[in-house]
Formats: structure tokens, sequence, C-alpha cells
């Protein structure tokens, strides 16, 4: 038990691809064999002595799962209103597309997306293992996400994002005090940038998956769905897949919780890995059977968040597919734009372009056979509709000029 009387169970990290074993409480970023850490806990432990009633009384935000989490004194939680998102019925695109889908909202949570939820707990456990200076490579909400929480918990921010990266996000980032700066290529050269900058900068590498603790925070959107399922998980998740943390975070987050005896049965949700045409390393490393996703030459999608060319956790994801017999499964600029502006006229949801591709994805999956009509279907909608551009399709009319006949033809 830390000296603030939260209960922690954490016993190491170990390295996802060999298994060797770090300690905990230090300051780390990938394992020697130059792969993700992740980390462990005393599962025993917290299934003798932590009921599952223990969450009756706690807020409904990301932090009540504070056992499976490794943040040791509470004092370094740096909050800034992470909610249990909802969970939102789709009806109406149901019935047309043939699934039996719910979308997770992760637009409602701090800096209007799920980057929150890895960087709330990146940056807690910076500030709890002493780190005052960090960056990372962003193709947009990732880096709001920083800046937010490190002007939160006083750590300078240097964050880098590709040259075309949506104006919002850039501006939103530097707004909130990050060192915000456009570079020249995708993400991952930016990612080269922030590597090569550690030691004449002093900075701590936040990259996806290059520090252990954005997936622990990731994870929480496992623990939360299978909360709010009643503890029976869904049958299918489609996430949208760059750099993985979430799909890998949520597939670890399920393992926990069977072992701990929180969830009812061993049943598990096939985990879909969904991907633009314009930038699929993983669906065709999926398809050929590959271990690892050869990196994506001439990447090119207007879903941002999932253009990732090379992603330094691609066997972890492509564990979590298989290992759930799930699929990966790749859908066109033009369908996730049919599908954004689909969802949003049929039942009022506004999903971002990330959030459309899975949408698009389960259509398509369903046209193909891949799952069934009555398969219990969550996708993810990973940040506010509103950060992105919509089409002005909005007509003109003049009060001193008014034809109400010519109005309702238009």
């Amino acid at each position: 038990m830390s000296e603030s009387g939260t209960p922690t169970f954490v016993t190491h990290l170990e390295c996802g691809a060999t298994g060797e074993r770090f300690p905990a409480d230090q300051v780390h970023n990938l394992s020697s064999a130059g792969k993700p850490l992740l980390v462990r806990y005393d599962l025993d432990s917290v299934r003798r002595d932590v009921p599952r009633s223990v969450l009756d009384k706690r807020p409904r935000e990301m932090w009540r799962y504070r056992e499976l989490l490794p943040i040791r004194h509470s004092y370094n939680i740096v909050r800034l209103g992470e909610i249990e998102t909802p969970l939102l019925e789709v009806p109406e695109w149901n019935k047309g597309a043939g699934v039996n889908a719910i979308v997770k909202d992760e637009g409602r949570l701090p800096t209007g997306s799920f980057k929150a939820r890895g960087l709330a707990m990146a940056v807690s456990m910076a500030r709890e293992l002493g780190v005052t200076r960090m960056a990372m490579p962003t193709n947009g909400n990732a880096g709001a996400a920083l800046a937010a929480y490190a002007a939160r918990a006083g750590i300078e921010a240097w964050v880098f994002c590709p040259d075309d990266t949506p104006l919002i996000n850039v501006t939103e980032t530097a707004y909130l005090g990050a060192r915000t700066f456009r570079a020249d290529g995708l993400i991952h050269e930016c990612g080269r940038f922030v590597g090569a900058g550690v030691t004449p900068m002093g900075w701590f590498d936040t990259s996806t998956l290059k520090e252990p603790y954005r997936i622990e925070g990731k994870k929480t959107m496992g623990l939360e769905l299978a909360e709010q399922f009643d503890w029976q998980l869904p049958d299918v998740i489609f996430y949208p897949t760059g750099g993985g943390t979430g799909l890998i975070g949520m597939w670890k987050a399920f393992h926990e919780l069977h072992e701990i005896g929180w969830l009812d049965a061993a049943q598990m949700p096939r985990m879909v890995a969904v991907q633009s045409t314009g930038c699929a390393p993983i669906v065709r490393a999926w398809e050929s059977g590959a271990r690892h996703a050869e990196p994506w030459e001439d990447a090119k999608t207007y879903a941002a968040g999932i253009r990732v060319p090379a992603a330094i956790g691609d066997f972890l994801i492509l564990d979590a597919v298989r290992e759930s017999d799930g699929f990966a499964i790749a859908v066109s600029d033009e369908s996730i734009e049919a599908e954004r502006q689909a969802v949003a006229t049929a039942d009022g949801v506004l999903l971002c372009p990330e959030g459309a591709a899975t949408a698009a994805a389960a259509r398509e999956a369903r046209s193909r056979g891949l799952i069934r009509e009555s398969d219990r279907v969550v996708l993810f909608n990973c940040a506010t509709g509103l950060k992105y551009p919509m089409p002005d399709s909005a007509g003109r009319v003049s009060l001193a000029d008014m034809d109400w006949a010519e109005l309702q033809g238009r």
C-alpha cells in the first residue's frame, strides 16, 4: 500500500516480445530488445483482496480501477475530468447496415479524444518518477492531450507534427502551452526526431508504446466497457488502429479482469483492427500471416489518426487480433466519409473520421459475412467530430424575397 493509502499491486515491467523483467518505479522506455514494456500486477492478490463491489461507491472516472493501474501515490494523479464515456445507440444506422452496433464515444474526454486516457496516465507516472520534460510525435490529438496534462502537472512538453497535421490540432496543442513544431515527413519520421533529441534535449520520449504507461491509460477503455456491459463482454470490437495502443490495452484489460474473477465468463470479444486502404500495414500483415508489419509506403488518408506507416507494437496488435479470432480490415476514405454522414443524419451522432472508419468496417464486414447480424458490436469513436472539417452545405435565404414553395424544393 502506498503512503497515500492507495492499494497498489504493480510487481514489475515485462518486455512484450521476450518476457524479460524490468524493475517498476524506474524510468524506462523500450526493453533491451527494443520492444514495448508492459506493466504486470500481482493479480492473485487483487483477486483475493479486491472484490468487484469496491467500484460501487467510486466516482465514474477512469481512476476508479486503481488496483489495476500503475500509479503508486494518489497525489501524483493529474486529473482534467476523465469521465466514463457513454455508449450511444445508433438504431437507424444499424437497420441500414444490417448490424447490431453501439458507439463508445470517447470524444467526451478532456481535449476531445481518447488520447486523454493514455496521456493522463503517462503524465501522472512522469510526475511520480520525476520527469520534467516530455516530447512526442503526433498526428494531432495525442499532442493536444500531452500539452494539456503536462500544463496541469507543471511538466515541459515538446510536440512534433507532420506538416499536414490538421490545423485545429496544431493550434490546440500550441495554445495549451506545448512547444509545438511542424516537421517534414509522417509521424514515424517525427518520431525519429524525438528519439534523436533525447540526449541533447534531455526530454523523455513519450512516443506511442515507447513508454510503458500510455497503454495502461488506454486499458481503461476495456475495463470501463466490461463494467458497462455488466461484466459480459460484447461479441466484436471494431477499433481504429494506428499505433494500436488501445487495442493492445483492451486485450490486456480483458485478460486481467478474467484473471481476477471480475468477468462472469471466459468469453472474449473478437478484436478487429480497422485501417484505411491508404495506410494498412496491419491489414497486410494479418492477411499474409506475418508476425510483423512492413512499413507502408506513401501513406495517405484523411483519417489522420490511423495514418501510421509503422507501429512499434505491430506484433502485439496482431497477437490480440489472432488470439481473439478477430481480423484486420481496411476501408476507403470515400466509405469513411459516407458512413460519417450516414450516422450523423440517421441518428444524430457526429463521428470523427477514425470513428467513422469503424462504421464503414462494420458494414463491410457484415456484407462479407465476417460478423453476424446478431453479434453485439462496439464501434469506437475516438474523438469528437467537431474537430474535423465538414462540407458547407447550408443554403442562403432572404426574408425580403422568401418563396416558401421554392425553399421546400431545395
